[in-house]
């Protein structure tokens, strides 16, 4: 299927933002000028339970059992991109380093989560590769960037409360948006069924994950997954 692409209105803005150097600052930066405590989230995201921390804080990354699933080569071998360098930035930061994460990036910024998932301490994000926002179709991710609230509650469905290793990861979980998700096994290769993703063509499955950031951990998968309906 044919990659989405933006309208100009909206691409412009996020491409100054995606495309410069000040987006790394931005993005793993933000930990340090975060007012108050716990960030919240707006619209759909605020009634999340289990998953606040204060500003600022990061834990150090689980015990290492190396990434899993096929497609760790989303992940440069040295340099920014690479399991080494995520690791030393808030999750924010550190999606944004990856290309094919990119999108996912445009996202959070669409949608002014920067600092609630910089700021959160343990958490487990599972984070859409370009090609699974391409699988929407050519006019669904613009409709989606523009319509914040919306992107709001998409993109917190996809915060998992806890770093979850790929063992821990199986079975049913409550997101940051407040609803739930299921994902099932095996745990070298996990993944959620179709009726949970947003296009419910086919499951969602770890690209790669247990990719360990300052303070998250990072699973990216090849669909976008729907929150809860109502």
């Amino acid at each position: 299927m044919k990659a989405a692409r933006l309208s100009r209105a909206t691409v412009r803005p996020v491409v100054r933002l995606v495309g410069a150097a000040a987006v790394l600052a931005l993005l793993a930066g933000t930990t340090s000028c975060s007012s108050g405590g716990d960030s919240t989230v707006s619209s759909a995201g605020s009634g999340a339970a289990g998953s606040s921390a204060a500003a600022g804080s990061t834990t150090a990354a689980p015990a290492a059992q190396g990434p899993v699933g096929p497609g760790c080569d989303v992940f440069s071998v040295d340099g920014p991109g690479s399991l080494a360098a995520v690791g030393a930035f808030p999750v924010g930061g550190a999606v944004s380093l990856v290309p094919q994460l990119s999108t996912f990036t445009q996202a959070v910024i669409a949608a002014n989560l920067v600092d609630v998932i910089n700021t959160r301490v343990d958490v487990t994000v599972l984070a859409p590769a370009n090609s699974a926002f391409d699988a929407l179709g050519p006019d669904a991710l613009p409709a989606l960037l523009a319509d914040v609230p919306r992107l709001t509650t998409v993109l917190t469905h996809h915060v998992i409360p806890g770093r979850l290793t790929p063992d821990q990861l199986l079975g049913e979980h409550t997101t940051l948006n407040g609803d739930s998700i299921t994902v099932a096994g095996p745990a070298n290769a996990p993944t959620v069924t179709a009726d949970q993703t947003v296009a419910a063509a086919a499951p969602a499955t770890v690209v790669c994950g247990n990719v360990p950031t300052a303070n998250a951990t990072v699973y990216v998968i090849d669909q976008v997954l729907a929150p809860a309906a109502g």
